[in-house]
């Protein structure tokens, strides 16, 4: 499969990368610094700017997919960076004519009770919290689209490196917690759930999330 990923030196882009490249895939790895990318017979490296869609359109064309690992973590201003960006990607995907769009989410949207979203509890770090509200309008920009076949993957409270086990639990809208009350998902096993639902889709036009 032929996979344009956005973000791929990330923090999530970077385990998404790996794993799509182990088991196989061409990737075109959409980064300010393509410097930066391994060396990989499968790996192409372009350069673009997230908020130019019109740069990102001719990198986007003829892939099967688009991952967006894009985030606004470095910025003064995380939720207006993020919003920007997402919005050409979006546009960019249409344009590019790319059959579906994979959104690496956040975890702030989950549900911790009816009705009651993670990022909206007073215990949220303030820290994430610009993060997590730029992911949750994406979702909702995403609910709102209908010319593409679109999935976001929002992990659990906790991602961490760690273990790539491959044994974890998928869920919907509800945050997961194990049976000490821990949320969390490796940003590996977080990985392999969004190339699993890559290469056999079973959340089209939905999010859905994934922990132990």
């Amino acid at each position: 499969m032929k996979i344009a990923l956005i973000g791929a030196t990330g923090y999530v882009g970077a385990k998404l990368l790996a794993e799509a490249l182990n088991r196989g895939h061409h990737v075109t790895a959409i980064v300010q610094h393509p410097e930066k990318l391994p060396t990989h017979a499968k790996l192409t490296g372009g350069a673009a700017k997230v908020q130019d869609a019109a740069a990102l359109v001719p990198l986007l064309k003829g892939h099967d997919a688009v991952i967006s690992a894009f985030s606004g973590h470095a910025q003064s201003d995380v939720l207006g960076y993020f919003i920007d960006g997402f919005k050409a990607i979006v546009a960019a995907s249409k344009a590019a004519a790319v059959a579906r769009l994979l959104v690496v989410g956040g975890a702030g949207s989950l549900e911790v009770a009816p009705g009651v979203q993670l990022v909206d509890t007073p215990a949220f770090p303030e820290q994430w919290k610009a993060s997590a509200l730029g992911a949750r309008e994406a979702l909702n920009l995403l609910r709102g689209e209908t010319a593409l076949d679109w999935t976001m993957l929002s992990p659990s409270a906790l991602l961490e490196p760690g273990e790539r086990t491959a044994s974890f639990r998928l869920g919907g809208d509800q945050l997961l917690a194990d049976a000490d009350g821990n949320s969390r998902i490796s940003v590996e096993d977080y990985a392999v759930a969004m190339i699993d639902e890559l290469e056999t889709p079973k959340h089209s036009r939905a999010r859905f999330t994934v922990g132990y």
